[in-house]
């Protein structure tokens, strides 16, 4: 009768350890599962990410002073043009309902659209031949001149139509005095050939070249009148 009870008692406690070790192995299962369900989610979300594509402007050609036309005698310095955080990043930006504006996630600049700019207007002037120097106020160089401004739009605006937006402004200061000389004022809509991020790239790019054309004509139309040769 006690050999019958303690045969009865034991068999709880190994029932108990196999349970336990039946569900402990279940546990680290299930944990082990959890994890390989994770790494396999996070995989798929790494290969489904869309790669970034990137975007900058066409660099304007070096050419030859017209035939009959004298370089000015003076030194310019291009300073940076200051802008909103949005184009002192390398997202493209978008904007459409009115003042509602976003960026592109996997869609970018290869630099923010204020320095690209401000490289433009660079090799546009050096490029002409009229200036006797045309440098980078951030390589610490000395001229007669500043030339600095602000971006005040780089954009894609969406409705009916899609264009790229550009304005800017720029002024002109005498490093001697101090004083304002010469301001300019640039905005336009450029039509873009399509809907699709590229499309508008090449708006935005011509756009570009456009204004900073017409800048560059109006500062010439200042010093052909202004310098002394």
């Amino acid at each position: 009768m006690n050999r019958g009870n303690r045969r009865n008692q034991r068999r709880p406690v190994g029932s108990l350890r196999s349970f336990l070790e039946r569900e402990g192995l279940t546990i680290l299962g299930q944990t082990a599962l959890c994890i390989l369900a994770l790494a396999i989610e996070f995989s798929a979300g790494c290969g489904s990410a869309r790669p970034s594509k990137y975007y900058q402007l066409t660099v304007p050609g070096e050419r030859a002073a017209a035939a009959g036309q004298d370089s000015y005698p003076v030194s310019l310095m291009i300073g940076p043009l200051m802008a909103s955080h949005l184009y002192r990043e390398d997202r493209i930006v978008y904007s459409s309902d009115g003042q509602r504006m976003g960026t592109y996630d996997s869609q970018r600049w290869a630099e923010p659209p204020a320095e690209m700019l401000e490289q433009l207007l660079l090799q546009q002037l050096r490029a002409s031949g009229r200036y006797r120097s045309v440098s980078s106020l951030r390589s610490g160089a000395r001229g007669d001149f500043l030339l600095r401004g602000r971006l005040y739009d780089f954009k894609e605006i969406s409705g009916k139509t899609v264009v790229a937006k550009v304005s800017f402004e720029l002024e002109l200061q005498d490093t001697k005095t101090g004083s304002t000389v010469w301001t300019h004022f640039y905005s336009r809509e450029e039509p873009a050939n399509g809907r699709d991020v590229p499309a508008v790239v090449a708006a935005l790019d011509r756009n570009a070249h456009n204004g900073v054309a017409g800048a560059a004509a109006s500062l010439d139309q200042y010093f052909s009148v202004h310098s002394s040769k």
